[in-house]
């Protein structure tokens, strides 16, 4: 028995091969907090009939489902890469690093049509059974990463689901040692494509990858459930950077509206050789939007510049993952 709290529950995933087909989830996440429900759309019946005054039970039906929401959890050194795939959208093999034991995961913007997931949480009862509630065709519509002085790296996933199914049988959960990345390994850079450099005085960073999709797709003939959702429009990027003025850099580049290559990297432990853990942001363009370095009384100047991610005309957005998963 499991314990009669959240201390009790788990949350595992699993890529889908036909959207919202069931596939047993084998990736076990450790994750902060979720919000997973099941939605559904009721339709009751108007109908007059005499002297009734209430509406009657057996004359409501249910004529959508769906599901939605999102969860929280810490960037690790291992096992992010299901997650990431279905975001980017790039069908990604691991590539090992020379013949070390690192392996080198390049998830470049593309199209998310085929990546969906399973998603299986088990909430327990006060009793400490522990609950199945398996979410169908699970497709990620955006994620923030966000990291501040002091703290971790952290994300939050926002997911459209085909159904909940709770017939399913919640699988088994286990977890191998992982280390989030952190503010001690953090680095933001600007500059030319490919020749960034580290900008100085930065205190939290945050990115927005959003993924607008036709979520709405319900058909005759689909037992009032949805197909897949269809992309409907341009992928959105955005962030933020929270900074002392100890540069007038980002200022400069609000003032003209030149476009800069922004890389934001966590570069942690050696894993082999010189390939170290890595979680790596790569925007070939941005430009600044906001910039404000105002003065607020005696303390240091303390500027939050907000950007847009942009297509460079070459190179896609892209994030690099280097772990020691041989596999997603």
């Amino acid at each position: 028995m499991a314990i009669g709290s959240g201390l009790g529950a788990q949350l595992s995933i699993g890529a889908e091969t036909t959207y919202g087909t069931y596939v047993a989830p084998s990736k076990h996440l450790e994750f902060t907090k979720e919000s997973l429900v099941l939605k559904k759309t009721t339709a009751q019946s108007a109908g007059i009939a005499a002297n009734r005054l209430v509406a009657l039970s057996s004359r409501r039906v249910v004529t959508q489902r769906e599901a939605n929401g999102s969860i929280d959890l810490e960037v690790t050194n291992k096992g992010m890469g299901t997650l990431l795939q279905a975001l980017m959208g790039t069908s990604v093999t691991p590539a090992q690093q020379a013949a070390s034991t690192a392996y080198l995961q390049a998830h470049t913007l593309a199209d998310t049509a085929g990546k969906s997931l399973v998603i299986q949480k088990g909430v327990p009862l006060t009793t400490g059974a522990v609950t199945d509630k398996t979410f169908l065709g699970c497709k990620v519509t955006s994620a923030e990463f966000s990291c501040e002085q002091g703290g971790m790296l952290t994300a939050s996933y926002e997911f459209d689901c085909k159904d909940c199914d709770e017939t399913q049988t919640l699988v088994v959960a286990s977890y191998s040692n992982v280390s989030p990345f952190h503010f001690g390994q953090m680095a933001l850079k600007t500059g030319t494509y490919a020749s960034e450099t580290a900008l100085d005085g930065i205190r939290k960073v945050s990115i927005k990858i959003e993924r607008p999709q036709a979520v709405d797709r319900f058909y005759a003939g689909q037992a009032g459930l949805k197909k897949e959702p269809i992309s409907n429009d341009q992928v959105k990027i955005t962030g933020s950077v929270e900074m002392d003025y100890v540069a007038t850099t980002l200022d400069d580049l609000h003032t003209s509206d030149a476009a800069t290559s922004l890389v934001w990297e966590f570069v942690g432990p050696i894993i082999a050789s010189t390939y170290p853990e890595t979680f790596r942001i790569k925007l070939p363009a941005i430009r600044i939007d906001e910039a404000p370095p105002t003065i607020d009384g005696f303390e240091v100047i303390k500027p939050t510049i907000s950007f847009t991610g942009l297509y460079d005309g070459t190179n896609q957005p892209v994030i690099e993952y280097i772990s020691t998963d041989t596999t997603l």
